[in-house]
């Protein structure tokens, strides 16, 4: 599905940026399962994976502050949110898996010569663990939520993973995600986005969150920014 015709400009991207939850990998299954651990511990109720899902895209800490009962006190929820990291770190590889034709896509990228990036609002150390576990050889760099840098929607991470991969034009970088966080990300960035319709939001959310061009398979984002 593509709600605006792409620019021609973008048959000569150089840097494909890529977020990780739900576009990507599919990590539902393990992040429901760490805050319902983490819920848990302290008597609160689970979590569907539903609810997780629409919780998901700005953050732990907000994901968690979304899945604690509503009048929780913030110390609290930073227990929770304790809870959920340390659990998190050990089982976020259980049942995750990059969906399908994510790899196929990334190993044509590569033999184009086009770089690729992730940006994450996960946090870094598991960015990078994931990175290393699924994309190692098909990913040039990685980067996730640190003390250092603002996370999605502000630009930075965007700017930190331009600056890294050597590219001054954003006109040819594009960002993918699958949610309002990246729409607005790349908004704020100035560069182009691409929303895939198989994530964490459907797609009249995403066209309600301003989306202008949605792809419904990983082989779509070829066909849709170059030409053979």
């Amino acid at each position: 599905m593509v709600i605006k015709q792409v620019s021609d400009e973008l048959d000569m991207l150089k840097l494909i940026i890529f977020d990780l939850d739900g576009t990507l990998l599919d990590t539902l299954a393990d992040l429901n399962g760490s805050v319902n651990f983490a819920l848990g511990q302290f008597g609160m109720p689970a979590r569907t994976p539903l609810e997780t899902r629409a919780a998901l895209g700005n953050g732990i800490k907000r994901l968690i502050q979304l899945s604690v009962p509503s009048g929780t006190d913030e110390n609290t929820t930073e227990n929770v949110l304790g809870v959920f990291r340390n659990h998190y770190e050990i089982h976020c590889l259980d049942k995750t898996k990059p969906y399908k034709g994510v790899i196929a896509l990334l190993q044509e990228l590569k033999a184009r010569g086009v770089k690729t990036a992730i940006v994450s609002n996960k946090i870094d150390t598991a960015v990078k663990e994931l990175h290393k576990r699924f994309f190692s050889d098909t990913i040039d760099f990685a980067i996730g939520e640190t003390l250092q840098i603002r996370r999605k929607p502000a630009p930075d991470m965007i700017e930190e993973c331009l600056k890294e991969m050597n590219v001054t034009d954003k006109n040819k970088a594009l960002y993918v995600g699958d949610s309002e966080v990246d729409i607005n990300t790349a908004s704020n960035c100035g560069i182009e986005c691409c929303s895939v319709s198989w994530g964490f939001r459907d797609k009249e959310q995403l066209v309600e969150s301003g989306a202008t061009t949605i792809v419904d398979s990983p082989e779509e984002i070829l066909s849709k920014y170059f030409s053979d």
